[in-house]
């Protein structure tokens, strides 16, 4: 038990890339969004089927927050952005802007702030990828979350 007045250390993530307004954000802060809930079950390469409850804000409405480098109402210029997850643990993982935006793909992933009723205050956020089959895009203890455009190939050779 922690003794009066000792706060519990909260792991933080850093929110960073081509954005107006990048922050390092809690899962407390997390939570100041909407929260979204999503039941998973995925298929883990070391422990097999996982069967889980998460909650969190949608990613995409946490970068929109921050002010993404790209013209709203231009859909090409939105289809060429990235946005790279990295966890505590060394896992890493790509997504497009593409694939959340509700004009594209409208994928409902997560950064989740709650598993199984439990905050993730202490352990970090959680990338949840509820449409993934398999859970090798499923990043714990989130620390960064890089967005940026995928830039063309020089031409010069």
């Amino acid at each position: 038990m922690d003794a009066p007045g000792h706060d519990i250390p909260m792991a933080k993530l850093m929110l960073h890339g081509d954005l107006d307004h990048p922050a390092t954000l809690s899962a407390a802060d997390l939570r100041e969004w909407v929260q979204h809930r999503a039941e998973v079950t995925f298929d883990c390469a070391t422990n097999g089927p996982q069967h889980h409850v998460f909650e969190g804000p949608l990613l995409r409405d946490v970068v929109a927050h921050a002010g993404p480098a790209f013209d709203a109402r231009r859909r090409k210029d939105r289809s060429r952005f990235l946005i790279a997850v990295s966890g505590g643990d060394g896992h890493h993982t790509v997504l497009s802007w593409a694939e959340l935006d509700a004009d594209f793909g409208n994928s409902p992933v997560l950064l989740a702030t709650r598993l199984d009723g439990e905050d993730l205050d202490e352990a970090g956020c959680q990338l949840v990828v509820p449409t993934d089959l398999c859970g090798a895009r499923y990043v714990s203890a989130v620390t960064h979350v890089w967005f940026g455009a995928l830039s063309p190939p020089s031409l010069g050779m």
